[in-house]
């Protein structure tokens, strides 16, 4: 099932966390069979068959990878849980580099990095943010050396106790600013975004330094559900200016795939295969093709 006259548009990419409870072998194919040529990858489904065997069915699928996620969760204190939480993210490195090679040309060695919140029982967020910073210099060789961009998602303010201590664009490029433009990026992710008055001007920020790693879109609900988690939806359907924040970003000089990265209920209950094809539609609807004028809702 493709978009309105079989056109799906050629950036698209579907984000597994959009199809959550498809496997790794159902959401390539539902994927292909719908004319999507990329697809953004989670660790988990990678886990269930194993790497070697997720390389392999990448590689059948015909698919580009836009990105794996995701790294992050580095926020505790120095000790053994943070020197696990680093090794773990040294594998997700690997692991990113190998699912791009194994991916169809013009697939992306993006790992998404969800920084963590608070530790337990801690109010330091400026401690947190200094450990985000400290985390980048570990990792970031490591990187290099895989040929992977760490691309640091800020998450939208509701979720700095627990998720991300990264808040802001803007935050997530001064971490960034470091670091070389191929090892360190940022992800620029709709609903997490829409709302910073800075985030045009930081768009262009981001551009004018190549630090754009990775582009997802999805639509921001109200009423905010009671798990806040959830309250992404389909581009349309909520409160977020596509038209601009994609403007910017393509004005921005980002070439890349764009994702559709849903996390919410109704959408995870429903046919896979129909969520697929509603995302088609809703993208072709919402978000601009590259070079397209600016248009309205």
């Amino acid at each position: 099932m493709n978009a309105p006259g079989g056109a799906v548009p050629p950036r698209l990419s579907i984000n597994q966390a959009t199809i959550k409870y498809a496997s790794l072998a159902d959401a390539l194919r539902i994927t292909a069979d719908a004319g999507v040529e990329a697809i953004g990858l989670w660790r988990e489904p990678v886990a269930e068959v194993g790497l070697a065997e997720a390389e392999r069915m990448v590689g059948g699928s015909g698919l580009r990878v836009s990105s794996l996620c995701r790294g992050g969760f580095f926020t505790v204190p120095e000790g053994p849980d943070r020197r696990a939480a680093l090794d773990e993210n040294r594998r997700a490195i690997e692991e990113t580099a190998a699912l791009a090679a194994a991916g169809a040309p013009g697939s992306a060695p993006v790992l998404v990095l969800v920084a963590g919140g608070l530790p337990a029982g801690s109010t330091d967020l400026v401690g947190a943010r200094a450990r985000v910073a400290d985390a980048l210099s570990e990792l970031e060789p490591d990187a290099r050396a895989a040929g992977v961009t760490l691309a640091i998602e800020p998450l939208h303010p509701m979720y700095a106790a627990d998720r991300a201590v990264v808040s802001t664009l803007g935050q997530a490029l001064d971490l960034a600013e470091p670091f070389p433009t191929a090892s360190v990026g940022v992800v620029v992710d709709t609903f997490h975004i829409w709302w910073d008055p800075q985030v045009l001007d930081q768009i262009a920020r981001a551009g004018a330094a190549g630090r754009i790693a990775s582009y997802q879109v999805c639509d921001f609900l109200t009423p905010i559900p009671a798990d806040a988690l959830l309250a992404r939806g389909m581009m349309g359907d909520g409160h977020v200016d596509f038209a601009s924040l994609t403007g910017a970003v393509d004005a921005a000089g980002y070439a890349g795939d764009v994702e559709v990265e849903i996390f919410n209920a109704e959408i995870w209950a429903a046919d896979p295969v129909e969520v697929v094809d509603r995302t088609v539609r809703a993208f072709e609807r919402s978000v601009p093709a590259r070079d397209a004028p600016a248009r309205s809702r």
